[in-house]
């Protein structure tokens, strides 16, 4: 079985900075996009960032210039560094991944963690 665990998020002030993490784990041949998605209360769940196995990465226009993507294949981990934080960046975050295994490709969701910025 495949997992997503997410860590570092937490509360923070505006103009502040995170830095999420997202490790895989498991039985697996290799993972191909991986991606950060939120969810704020009353909201929909709502993609920011992407990073594909070939090193392509893609923004949300509200966190363009602010939050950057990054990858470590060695360690299975993705990365959102989130600078210049706003109150309306508060939401749980999710790491989503596709991942080869055997024959298939299939989609997982970490539990996400929660990012709260204060004003």
């Amino acid at each position: 079985q495949v997992q997503l665990v997410e860590s570092g998020g937490g509360l923070v002030q505006a103009g502040g900075s995170l830095r999420l993490s997202c490790a895989a784990s498991g039985v697996f041949f290799s993972i191909d996009v991986m991606r950060w998605y939120r969810q704020a209360p009353g909201k929909q769940r709502e993609l920011v960032a992407a990073f594909t196995s070939s090193g392509s990465t893609g923004y949300a226009d509200s966190v363009k210039g602010r939050f950057a993507i990054s990858r470590d294949n060695a360690k299975n981990t993705v990365y959102l560094q989130m600078n210049s934080l706003k109150p309306e960046d508060t939401a749980v975050y999710y790491c989503n991944a596709d991942i080869r295994g055997g024959a298939f490709m299939r989609n997982y969701w970490g539990q996400g963690t929660q990012v709260t910025v204060s004003s």
